[in-house]
């Protein structure tokens, strides 16, 4: 038996001005653009500013949606959003660990994990926070894309209007660097990711 698959005639819907349709666009996505966008920005205010104001700029730009990955177009729209207020800002995002704890990246310590393995997790976390800030801007929104959420090499290729091998290399880059960051401080990583370990 072959699978059926359904088109999501939502984005349709809303270029034909059905608001109730760009809204549940809006639910379905709003974690994922504000996920992103505090990825790339390192900053919570800043990523829920640009979130909103991609959400709007989606909202007023509809009709020039063209199919395929609606996902991919919105994400292009917020990643320009943060692209260009990183540029105005004219540095890359600063996260501290202070700003990364109030922001909950730390996820909740198991009930059988021990206080020193969850210690060790959260430095963890915000070391890898901290190497994906140092990414120039073009590898780090591919890997976000990639790695935290899940898109496909192609999705990040129409959201950030490049082609397939540039998304491949960039990613292949990050991937390099943030490795080369992390076997810096063994003492964070698992043992299995240890040299000699």
């Amino acid at each position: 038996m072959e699978a059926v698959v359904i088109e999501d005639d939502r984005p349709r819907r809303a270029q034909e001005g059905d608001l109730a349709a760009f809204n549940e666009l809006v639910i379905e996505y709003q974690a994922l653009v504000c996920n992103v966008c505090f990825r790339m920005l390192g900053q919570q205010q800043a990523a829920e500013d640009a979130a909103q104001e991609a959400f709007v700029s989606a909202w007023r730009n509809i009709g020039s949606f063209r199919g395929g990955s609606f996902r991919a177009w919105l994400l292009r729209i917020a990643s320009n959003l943060c692209l260009d207020e990183l540029r105005r800002r004219g540095r890359r995002p600063a996260t501290s660990l202070d700003t990364a704890l109030e922001a909950g990246l730390p996820d909740p310590p198991d009930d059988d994990s021990l206080p020193e393995e969850s210690a060790l997790n959260a430095e963890l976390r915000a070391s890898l926070e901290a190497a994906l800030a140092q990414l120039p801007e073009e590898q780090r929104t591919a890997i976000v894309l990639c790695d935290v959420e899940g898109l496909d090499y192609a999705e990040i290729a129409v959201a950030m209007r490049t082609s397939l091998g540039t998304v491949k290399s960039r990613i292949a880059r990050a991937r390099l660097r943030m490795r080369e960051v992390m076997l810096g401080q063994p003492e964070l990583l698992p043992a299995r990711f240890r040299q000699g370990g």
